[in-house]
């Protein structure tokens, strides 16, 4: 069975202050290590999107990038993963225990999560309103798994837009399953996380 793979390599990386994916993170790009992640974790075929070499064209937002992506994909693939390239110290252990949630059955999607650390205040207007309960809150990462026909119908439902496609399938009523994440698969969004991103590689 054939794995496809999505790494979205498009972004314009607005609070980093441009493109990210180029940087070198431990003497390779974020999107180069993130590639090799999917292929050593079990992605059998892989579209990239973005300005890398055999990338093709991204859209406006991420979702309009996946769009493209799975235009890509064959339409008889029966799952796909989609990575960011903004992630670039995920592991192949963790490609394959998204992949193998995934092809256990029972489900729609696969999301890897990690637990909240923090306490968590709800603020308004300069003023703390409460702490949230965050027993049953974890943090989202990617990759992430889906059945690839749950995934194009979820993106046909609704134009609106979403941080990751587990949303998409949620409103879509897909049902997802939560895999253990890695906390050291940060994701790189300002500057200064690059240099904790090499500091978890060293």
């Amino acid at each position: 069975m054939t794995i496809y793979g999505i790494l979205v390599a498009a972004g314009r990386g607005e609070r980093f202050g441009g493109p990210k994916h180029l940087i070198e993170v431990g003497g390779k790009s974020m999107w180069e290590r993130a590639r090799d992640a999917l292929l050593h974790g079990g992605v059998d075929e892989l579209v990239i999107i973005g300005d890398v070499p055999g990338g093709i064209e991204g859209g406006v937002r991420r979702r309009d990038s996946v769009a493209a992506g799975l235009d890509v994909v064959p339409g008889d693939a029966s799952f796909v993963l989609v990575h960011d390239a903004a992630r670039p110290l995920a592991t192949p252990d963790l490609v394959r225990r998204v992949i193998d949630r995934l092809l256990s059955g029972g489900v729609d999607a696969v999301v890897p999560v990690i637990p909240v650390r923090d306490t968590l205040k709800r603020v308004g207007d300069g003023w703390v309103l409460g702490t949230v309960d965050r027993s049953d809150i974890s943090v989202a990462q990617t990759p992430q798994g889906f059945k690839a026909a749950t995934l194009r119908a979820a993106h046909a439902a609704s134009d609106d837009d979403a941080t990751d496609d587990a949303a998409l399938v949620e409103r879509f009523g897909g049902s997802i399953a939560a895999v253990e994440g890695e906390a050291e698969n940060v994701k790189i969004t300002f500057p200064g996380d690059v240099a904790l991103a090499e500091a978890l590689l060293r």
